[in-house]
């Protein structure tokens, strides 16, 4: 386990929570359909980043890899959906 590596995945981790959260003040000034659906997925990248941090540096042993790729799938899912269906 790298300690580089790890620190990596948290800043990650961190900035795209703070992108989550300034999408979703940014939503309950202006409500923008968009807006929402970009916090949405921003906040399932934030999931996933937190899955990736704990399939590689916690628990190397166990494979996250088939839930990583689901969150990370679900997301630009939700993000399409909201360019396509709801604009």
């Amino acid at each position: 386990m790298n300690i580089f590596a790890g620190i990596v995945f948290i800043l990650c981790t961190a900035t795209s929570g703070l992108c989550t959260g300034l999408l979703w003040r940014a939503y309950r000034r202006s409500p923008a359909p968009l807006l929402i659906w970009s916090a949405l997925c921003f906040l399932l990248l934030t999931l996933n980043n937190v899955l990736v941090f704990v399939d590689i540096e916690t628990l190397p042993q166990v494979d996250l890899s088939v839930l990583r790729f689901a969150t990370s799938l679900f997301a630009a899912g939700v993000l399409i959906y909201g360019f396509v269906w709801d604009t």
